[in-house]
């Protein structure tokens, strides 16, 4: 799941109180920043065509095949095909309830459990017996927002009941030496934002032994117009095996040789708003954020 965020690089004149004449390369000249957050990894969920004399035969490849693409468009990690040992699976079943058929999409854990239903339109049971593409296109996008919130519920539970959950505890990240920065960059940068991201509550180490997170930080500069240079820091959050989960990308544009020596407060800066963005990564892969709107909704 992809969301957007909007970061602002710049540095206050509260941070550049007591400076004297040090360089101001960004006060004033926010810059672009643009930054990608992914939602946790999920396992894939095999949906499964049904065998319900309620449609005909080659319309039941179908709506596996259109609520597979469904629950893509809700970022739900989904396919349709033959179901393999230790598949999660999504079945569906027609149950007739009066003149009408009403369509049960059940999720199964790779055991076989059904862990939960929800209940999608009711429509004659004329319409089911057609099949047409569009009805069961329709059916599967007005039912996929619904399978996509109980698979978020069934997440939340196995998280909430799991003590070495992310749920539970503080993210553990490794944040590895920047590169590429000009001047005492390199390791200024490092070491201010290991510094501000424990001020999140993050459990911030060097090495990546036991990290949850790997958070890399690199630095481009490149020469433009007007003796000026084009400075970009991409920060990644990936997970050990390298599944990219985040990108925060801060851009500015400064004059050229400032950052050739001390980088001084230009690094607190950076760093501190840098930090903000990276916690709000590592946050999104928790599933609290989720966990709380769930919270909220049962109170209502």
């Amino acid at each position: 799941m992809f969301k957007r965020l909007t970061l602002l690089w710049s540095i206050c004149a509260v941070a550049l109180a007591g400076c004297g004449d040090f360089p101001t390369p960004f006060k004033g000249n926010p810059g672009a920043t643009a930054a990608r957050l992914a939602q946790p990894t999920a396992p894939l969920l095999v949906v499964v065509a049904p065998n319900d004399s309620a449609l005909p035969v080659d319309a039941r490849a179908m709506l596996a095949e259109r609520l597979a693409s469904a629950l893509q468009a809700e970022e739900v990690p989904a396919q349709a095909k033959r179901p393999m040992r230790g598949d999660w699976q999504l079945i569906s079943r027609m149950e007739v309830r009066g003149r009408t058929v009403v369509p049960v999409f059940a999720v199964l854990d790779p055991a076989g459990k059904e862990l939960g239903n929800v209940e999608g339109r009711a429509a004659s049971a004329d319409a089911w017996a057609v099949g047409s593409p569009d009805f069961l296109r329709s059916v599967s996008v007005e039912a996929a927002p619904r399978i996509s919130a109980l698979l978020t519920g069934i997440r939340i539970g196995r998280d909430r009941a799991d003590p070495n959950s992310l749920l539970n505890r503080p993210p553990r990240v490794a944040v590895s030496e920047v590169t590429g920065a000009p001047g005492d960059g390199n390791s200024a940068l490092t070491r201010q934002v290991r510094q501000r991201m424990t001020n999140y509550g993050l459990l911030v180490q060097f090495d990546k032994s036991g990290a949850d997170f790997l958070v890399r930080g690199d630095v481009a500069v490149a020469p433009t117009p007007n003796r000026k240079e084009r400075v970009e820091i991409v920060w990644t959050v990936t997970r050990l095996s390298g599944d990219e989960r985040g990108k925060v990308v801060q851009l500015n544009e400064i004059p050229a040789g400032t950052l050739n020596g001390y980088w001084g407060d230009v690094a607190v800066a950076v760093a501190t708003e840098a930090a903000q963005a990276l916690n709000d990564v590592v946050l999104s892969q928790t599933g609290r954020e989720e966990a709380a709107k769930a919270a909220a909704a049962a109170k209502k």
